[in-house]
């Protein structure tokens, strides 16, 4: 598809008009940022402004919306934009930075909260769109779609939109699309890239269990401890032995808790792993073999009890469609031309399949550049992280449109 460049221009001729009042909304989310699944004044707020424009909106769940702009027959391109902060005190020293507390409803704890991935300027990107197909409907054919999404800091709130029923307030999307602020993209720039670009992961709460015992008579118990550590340094071999060169994959121990005094033997220990893989064999097999050394480790050592796993915070794979990535890697090059680049894989995670894999929809994600100083950049979920106002809030906007508009577009509409 080639880009209907007057068309697009149309759709973005709002940008300098409306850049102050944007940026102002964009302040407000910045400052009052809600944790996953307690988002209800951040979907609020979203809910008003796209209300005020005369625009339909249906709530999906406790905090998700869907907006539905239908202009005729056509397409229908569905673009995602996630909405919670996290539990993180800001330390980016912007005059705008958020100082926000919020009681976290799971622990009963006043916790600070920050928008320190980026999702304040997604909320911006996608609300951006929905005005610019809205006011304009002239110049484009079919139904654009904003899925404001909560919780994917706790992989939840995609499935949590699923689970509600969001299937039935929109019409099924010919592709669905999302994008993320990032410091690894040049500030001002997109990237893109097909196949892989987000990987798998998942956290593993495992326990092994011993045999307490006094400190000075190992003899008489199973140490989890010494066990523990076994485990820890075995699984360094999944990756350096199990796992081909040409792949890629991560298997992280976080955290050991056992104990409470140094001369008592405990009866158990917990340990923390975190994985990561581009290829979902790949995942399965570092799993499988998780299991098998824990079990192992557990016979060596003489454990009294089976290993316990629990596996909690997956994410799927996020594996942009060949096809769809070329249709808006094409329309990224003829309008942004050399600040459209190549992107590599980010080890990070998402849940932003979790919706279009349900639907049976291909899609693609891509980056956008949050910093022109990139040498001095802070990582996402970095307590400092707060990508530069401007370009990067035009940037989200242009993205989404154009993306979009490389389905809705047509010549001679």
């Amino acid at each position: 598809m080639s880009l209907n460049h007057d068309a697009v221009s149309t759709l973005l001729s709002d940008l300098e008009p409306t850049r102050e009042a944007r940026e102002d909304l964009y302040i407000h989310f910045h400052q009052n940022p809600e944790l996953s699944l307690q988002e209800d004044q951040t979907a609020a707020r979203i809910r008003t402004e796209l209300e005020a424009a005369g625009i339909d909106v249906h709530p999906v769940g406790r905090t998700g919306l869907v907006a539905v702009i239908e202009n005729g027959a056509g397409p229908v391109v569905a673009m995602r934009g996630d909405i919670d902060g996290l539990p993180v005190r800001e330390a980016s020293g912007k005059p705008y930075a958020s100082t926000a507390t919020q009681i976290n409803e799971a622990t009963g704890e006043e916790t600070p909260v920050a928008h320190a991935c980026g999702h304040d300027f997604h909320i911006m990107g996608v609300l951006g769109a929905c005005l610019a197909f809205h006011r304009h409907r002239d110049v484009w054919r079919g139904t654009f779609v904003g899925v404001f999404q909560p919780a994917e800091e706790t992989a939840a709130g995609a499935r949590d939109m699923v689970a509600n029923g969001i299937a039935d307030v929109m019409p099924e999307p010919d592709v669905y699309l999302g994008q993320h602020v990032l410091a690894s993209v040049p500030g001002g720039a997109v990237g893109t890239t097909p196949g892989p670009v987000l990987s798998a992961a998942s956290s593993i709460r495992v326990v092994v269990h011993g045999k307490g015992s006094h400190g000075s008579m190992p003899e008489l118990g199973v140490d989890p401890v010494v066990l523990a550590s076994t485990i820890v340094v075995r699984l360094q071999t999944i990756v350096s032995r199990e796992v081909a060169a040409r792949e890629t994959a991560v298997v992280t121990v976080g955290a050991i808790h056992a104990g409470t005094k140094s001369n008592i033997i405990p009866a158990s220990a917990e340990l923390l792993i975190n994985t990561r893989a581009y290829d979902r064999d790949v995942e399965k097999h570092i799993h499988e073999a998780i299991e098998r050394i824990v079990r192992h480790e557990c016979a060596a050592a003489r454990s009294p009890q089976d290993p316990e796993f629990t596996y909690y915070d997956t994410y799927p794979l996020t594996d942009n469609n060949a096809d769809v990535t070329a249709t808006v890697r094409a329309a990224f090059d003829e309008y942004f031309g050399e600040r459209s680049l190549d992107l590599t894989p980010v080890p990070a995670s998402e849940d932003f399949s979790v919706i279009p894999d349900a639907l049976g929809v291909p899609y693609t994600y891509w980056g956008i550049g949050g910093f022109a100083d990139m040498a001095n950049a802070p990582g996402n979920h970095n307590p400092a992280f707060a990508p530069d106002l401007q370009p990067t809030l035009d940037l989200g906007v242009q993205a989404a449109v154009v993306a979009a508009a490389a389905w809705l577009t047509p010549k001679g509409v």
